[in-house]
């Protein structure tokens, strides 16, 4: 007897994996895969589309030669803000633009100078200013510093569009892509801003499909459908959507922290823009507030300057339990420094020299970071009814970090979230129908309950 499986595509931008799950959303296969990044014309480094396209092929090779599973549908989740120029018959025609390329300084200027100024772009697109992650920008920065290139363009698919295209042999355009701070769509207007429209980028911009949209396969198979792929910050949000239906906020934590609040549906403000706030796209269509603090990365820094003061292995951190006693004493403390910009904790201008004890030094990071995160979540639990915080991702399982967390938060339950590979899990669970008969499982994620202690 043959498994039904559905075959999940999760292109990060360091990992690439192949996830096949049964029809109660369990892992029955996994394969993963890592490249060398190559270069663009200006020598930055940026994906190697053509490893990619390889990847994908190999796997689903490999995957239908298996016996013992029966492919029903295939869905792809992927990094966003990156674009795949394509021609009409889909062959790339340049590389893929890395986000955190530089953006030019002269254009950037003339952008913002013809479409009414940086607040008022970045207030109807629900994102801040972000250079080239604004990837509607990259398709504006190659109209006017490669015009031939543009003229070329048959269209400018983003990444999981472009992934779906290599097996359903269609182009389409993709809600949670579009909504992902791109500076193309107008969340007032529920539209495409006017200056798509005006610069002719509306031509390079494929039809707009629902994120849970199945298209007929090109590659070859047994009838299986194919999604049309979506946003990996959106997929991750599916599951718990699925899972809960009481008013939530989840905060996905890794290098980046992102609070989404799919229950706030109050226009975001300038004050909110000017903290890194934005919106998602729910898979589908409607706006999902956010708020970004990029805590794991200095978290990462932080404990690498603890571990060095104090000899100790950087890894020490994982086996800390919580102290209680520790955390009294440092609250005790006279006010020290503040943070900076609402964005980098005051641990960094903090003395090591003050603790005793690299469990006392890591408390009092933990302390400052969450000091910041009650700030960033906040911004988007106002204006909205929600009780309940999960948090998903490398703090979840940080108890220290959790019990502040808790603490910071009295007036909510907060839970830490544990699911396997939620972004995969959503990108399978957003064409559940199309696959699979069974209803939804009620045990995709494992909850544990911090309380708030005074």
């Amino acid at each position: 007897m043959r498994t039904p499986v559905i075959a999940i595509f999760d292109v990060g931008k360091t990992n690439k994996k192949l996830f096949l799950f049964n029809e109660q959303y369990k892992i029955v296969f996994e394969r993963s895969a890592r490249f060398t990044e190559t270069v663009d014309e200006d020598g930055d480094p940026c994906e190697n589309l053509e490893s990619l396209r390889l990847s994908v092929f190999d796997s689903l090779h490999e995957v239908f030669r298996k016996p013992e599973f029966d492919v029903r549908a295939i869905n792809f989740a992927a990094y966003g803000a990156s674009l795949v120029y394509v021609d009409e018959d889909g062959k790339p025609l340049a590389p893929l633009c890395n986000y955190l390329k530089p953006y030019p300084e002269a254009l950037q200027h003339k952008f913002y100078e013809t479409y009414g100024g940086e607040d008022t772009v970045a207030f109807v697109t629900a994102s801040p200013v972000l250079g080239s992650l604004n990837s509607g920008m990259q398709l504006y920065r190659t109209k006017y510093e490669k015009p031939a290139l543009f003229e070329r363009i048959h269209y400018a698919l983003h990444l999981p569009q472009y992934l779906s295209f290599l097996v359903s042999g269609q182009m389409y355009s993709d809600m949670t892509s579009i909504g992902c701070h791109t500076h193309l769509w107008d969340f007032t207007k529920n539209d495409y801003h006017e200056w798509v429209y005006r610069e002719g980028i509306i031509d390079k911009l494929a039809p707009i499909a629902l994120g849970d949209q199945v298209l007929p396969a090109s590659f070859p198979g047994n009838g299986y459908g194919v999604g049309v792929g979506l946003h990996d910050s959106s997929a991750a949000l599916i599951p718990y959507l699925v899972s809960f239906h009481e008013p939530f906020v989840l905060i996905s934590t890794g290098t980046w922290c992102i609070s989404l609040n799919p229950f706030n549906h109050t226009p975001l403000t300038k004050e909110e823009l000017e903290s890194d706030c934005l919106c998602y796209m729910h898979y589908q269509g409607t706006p999902v507030k956010a708020s970004r603090l990029f805590a794991g990365y200095e978290h990462e820094q932080q404990v690498k300057r603890i571990a060095e003061h104090f000899g100790q292995p950087s890894s020490r951190y994982r086996n800390l339990a919580y102290n209680r006693s520790i955390v009294s004493r440092l609250r005790e403390e006279k006010q020290g420094p503040k943070p900076i910009g609402g964005k980098v904790s005051a641990f960094a201008q903090r003395n090591l020299s003050d603790y005793r004890s690299y469990e006392e030094a890591y408390h009092r990071l933990i302390m400052d970071l969450v000091d910041l995160q009650q700030v960033a979540t906040q911004l988007v639990i106002k204006g909205s009814t929600v009780k309940r915080i999960f948090v998903d991702g490398g703090f979840s399982k940080n108890a220290i970090y959790m019990n502040l967390l808790a603490d910071a938060f009295p007036e909510m339950e907060v839970f830490a979230a544990s699911m396997a590979q939620a972004t995969a899990v959503g990108a399978a669970l957003a064409i559940h129908s199309a696959w699979n008969e069974r209803p939804l499982p009620n045990d995709l994620i494992e909850l544990r309950f911090y309380a708030h202690n005074p």
